[in-house]
Order: C-alpha cells, then sequence, then structure tokens
C-alpha cells in the first residue's frame, strides 16, 4: 500500500468529524447576522442596520502559553474563553460592538476530544460577548508541531459609529481612571509564570474576563475618552498607548488590593514590583479614562489613578 496524508500524519476525515462537531453545536444558536453554516469557504455576515456611519474595527490574538498550562492540567475550555476574550476585549476598547469571531487552531495530530472542549470555550465566550462564530480553521502540521502539541489564535471584528470611535485623541490632564477587576491572570505572563511554578495549579487557568457588556453599559453612563485592555505591558504602557503628547497616567497602587496570586508569584519568584507591573495585570483588566467631571457618577467603580502633564 502506498503512502498516504493519513500515513504522513493529517487526517481529513478526522477533520470533517470536528467540522460536523462544530456544527452540531452551534447550529441552537441565535445567528446575530450571521449567514448560511459553518463549514463553507468564508463565513458570511450581514451588515447590521441603524448605523450612519458604520466603521469595522478587526482585532487578533492568542493566548500564548498558557497553552502549556492547559496541556498540563487536561483542562481546555478556559482556553477556548480566553481565545475570544482577548480579541473582544480589544475591539470594546476601541468602543465597537463586536459582531462575529473565527478560530484557528492547528495541531501536530488532530485531538477530537480537546478541539471540542477548545469549541465548547469559544462558544460560551462568543454569547457572552454577544458574537457570532461564523467559522475557522483546523490544521494538522507534523513536522511543525510534535503529535501532542497544539496553538490556537482568533480573529474577531466589530463594528463602531464613526464619531464615536474612542481613541484617546480627548483625554487631558486630569481626568481620572477606572480600573474593572481582572478575573485573575488572564492569558499574559505565563512564560514567567511557568519559570516561578513548574507545576501548574488549575486556579492560573482562570479564562479572561471578558469586558464587552461591562463597557457598552458604562458608555451610556460616562463619557469614555480612552479605554485600555491591559495585556502584556501592564497598566502604565498599555494606558500610555491612549494618552496625547505630554500626558502621563498616575496610578495610585494602594487604591485596590492586588489579588493574592500576584502576591505570591512576586514573592517566590523573587521579582521587582516594576517587573510584575510591567508584566501581569496585577487585578485590573481593563482602564477607562473619563473626565473628572463625572466623578461622582462613577462613585460606585473604581478609581485607580489620574492623568497628569509629564
Amino acid at each position: 500500500m502506498g503512502i498516504t496524508y493519513a500515513r504522513a500524519g493529517v487526517d481529513i476525515d478526522k477533520g470533517n468529524q470536528l467540522v460536523s462537531i462544530i456544527k452540531e453545536k452551534v447550529k441552537f444558536l441565535p445567528k446575530r447576522g450571521g449567514l448560511g453554516e459553518i463549514g463553507h469557504f468564508g463565513g458570511f455576515y450581514e451588515i447590521p442596520k441603524g448605523y450612519r456611519e458604520p466603521i469595522l474595527v478587526s482585532s487578533c490574538d492568542g493566548v500564548g502559553t498558557k497553552v502549556k498550562l492547559a496541556q498540563a492540567l487536561n483542562s481546555y475550555s478556559g482556553i477556548g474563553i480566553d481565545l475570544v476574550a482577548m480579541s473582544v476585549n480589544d475591539l470594546v476598547a476601541t468602543g465597537a460592538k463586536p459582531l462575529f469571531f473565527l478560530d484557528y487552531l492547528a495541531f501536530g495530530r488532530l485531538n477530537l476530544d480537546i478541539a471540542s472542549q477548545i469549541i465548547d470555550g469559544i462558544i460560551w465566550a462568543c454569547e457572552e460577548a454577544g458574537c457570532s462564530l461564523l467559522g475557522g480553521e483546523t490544521a494538522e502540521m507534523p513536522g511543525v508541531y510534535k503529535e501532542e502539541e497544539f496553538d490556537l489564535a482568533g480573529f474577531a471584528v466589530g463594528v463602531v459609529e464613526k464619531d464615536e470611535i474612542i481613541t484617546g485623541a480627548k483625554i487631558s490632564n486630569q481626568d481620572i481612571i477606572i480600573g474593572l477587576p481582572s478575573s485573575g491572570l488572564h492569558s499574559n505572563g505565563f512564560s514567567l509564570l511557568r519559570k516561578v511554578f513548574p507545576e501548574p495549579r488549575i486556579e492560573f487557568l482562570v479564562p479572561t474576563k471578558i469586558y464587552v457588556r461591562d463597557v457598552i453599559d458604562l458608555k451610556q453612563r460616562l463619557t469614555i475618552k480612552g479605554i485600555a485592555h491591559i495585556t502584556g505591558g501592564g497598566l502604565f504602557e498599555n494606558i500610555g498607548r491612549l494618552l496625547p503628547k505630554g500626558l502621563k497616567a498616575t496610578i495610585d497602587k494602594k487604591s485596590w488590593e492586588i489579588p493574592e496570586i500576584f502576591l505570591e508569584i512576586q514573592t517566590k519568584g523573587k521579582i521587582s514590583e516594576q517587573e510584575m507591573f510591567r508584566t501581569f495585570n496585577m487585578g485590573i483588566g481593563m482602564a477607562l479614562i473619563i473626565p473628572e467631571k463625572e466623578q461622582e457618577k462613577a462613585k460606585e467603580l473604581l478609581v485607580i489613578g489620574r492623568i497628569e502633564k509629564e
């Protein structure tokens, strides 16, 4: 018998089986503008009505070396949630409402159980973010990944009115910074974490919080000048990306209680405070900048700092 694609390590039948599994999982979900079924050569989405000047916003991300912990703990649905969260949180930071999401899963050898768990997390997260899962791609790449290895990436598109895009350009001196708590480590800093804790713990896999509903609600009540999704680079660098020239963010590190997990990482790893704040979210997953005059409207929220002149 001659060599076949399956004997070379790529099982097309198993890939088709996964598509069937995904179709079964998503068939009862609301379409939300999605057209057709998963499995076509492209995903279809009807642009929502009611926008005057709709601008599409896109984001692409992964979950980094958190996949290694998922493998070690044999728990995968959480990283599916992470995958969606990392992209939709970036979208909502521009003022956009997420519309749809696509995933990319790459395996050394396709494991249907692992892939199915990841898809379960993706589906849950898309529901939480109010967006459609339009499709994606699954690849087997023996020789690139070891048989038991895999990686994943995600791509999301949202929409915002042109005159409602949030860029940070209108941020000014004495604006205040609101912090929205994180659910834990989210999806950054895991290469450092794995150096400090060679033995994985299930609490490290707590999924990234999805902030879409929170931000959409706050936009109805507050004038939001800037939003920073706190990922790699931490509070200072991510807020700094928004600021007009001549301004800086002053953060009161005592204004919230830093979760114990970050303090444990810092102590065990003998890591400087500066390095911790540059690597991890330190308990704040999203930062919103609003005018000082609206501080009373935000009195139930966590004020973590202020914008000042350099």
